[in-house]
């Protein structure tokens, strides 16, 4: 291995070869004076070949990371999308349907659009599991009920207020669902229809059409091989 010599030490090898070599005390400032730059310039030079390492150590994990998520996706194989497609498509369907039937047309909602993407096509999503997926909306939609009582206007506080305020909530709960963001904002910029619901909101169509989602979600993905919900329910 080899050892990095203090300036001194070197001052003091040069002060003893004097008398065996012929070097002048000026050869020796000079030489003292060259060894004083480099060492300067490699401390400045130091911080940038860090950066450079940094950044090529980033690199290569990035790479690493995105053939490793080539790899899980590549692994969907178009059954798994056909099951998603269908499996949605039957829940959604049935929404409308239920809405028909009860004269109810408020069933379907945005959120339910973007929660039929994780418990249809990510079913083994943290995120997709029924505590997660049922409490997620029935939390915001509590959250966006009371917010439009207390705070309806100005449109733009009340819809930042009932969005933040659900994910705390979802958060404390155990419960946190994406979708359930667009479920607490629904409460604030929805129609006249949703407005006039109230706190029934919650009740229909929230808990009532996520709890029909999770019904096909539980069947659908139980009765084809290779597939099973929940991972969990609690």
């Amino acid at each position: 291995m080899r050892r990095k010599y203090k300036t001194s030490e070197i001052q003091d090898a040069l002060d003893r070869m004097q008398g065996f070599v012929d070097i002048s005390p000026k050869d020796v400032k000079e030489l003292l004076s060259k060894l004083d730059q480099l060492r300067r310039r490699r401390q400045k030079v130091a911080p940038i070949q860090a950066s450079l390492r940094a950044a090529k150590y980033g690199f290569l994990k990035f790479r690493r990371y995105s053939r490793f998520s080539d790899r899980i996706v590549s692994r969907i194989s178009m059954r798994e999308i056909l099951y998603s497609w269908v499996f949605s498509f039957m829940g959604i369907a049935a929404l409308g349907v239920l809405g028909v039937l009860s004269h109810h047309y408020v069933f379907v909602i945005g959120s339910f659009g973007a929660s039929a993407v994780l418990i249809y096509g990510a079913p083994r999503s943290p995120l997709s599991q029924p505590r997660n997926f049922v409490g997620g909306h029935v939390v915001s939609a509590l959250i966006g009920v009371t917010v439009y009582f207390l705070l309806p206007n100005p449109i733009w506080l009340a819809s930042a207020l009932a969005v933040a305020s659900a994910i705390v909530a979802m958060h404390l709960t155990k419960t946190l669902h994406p979708p359930g963001g667009a479920t607490a904002l629904i409460a604030i910029i929805g129609s006249a229809n949703i407005h006039e619901l109230g706190y029934w909101y919650v009740v229909s169509p929230v808990f009532l059409g996520a709890l029909l989602l999770l019904v096909v979600a539980v069947v659908m993905n139980n009765v084809v091989s290779g597939r099973s919900y929940p991972d969990r329910w609690l």
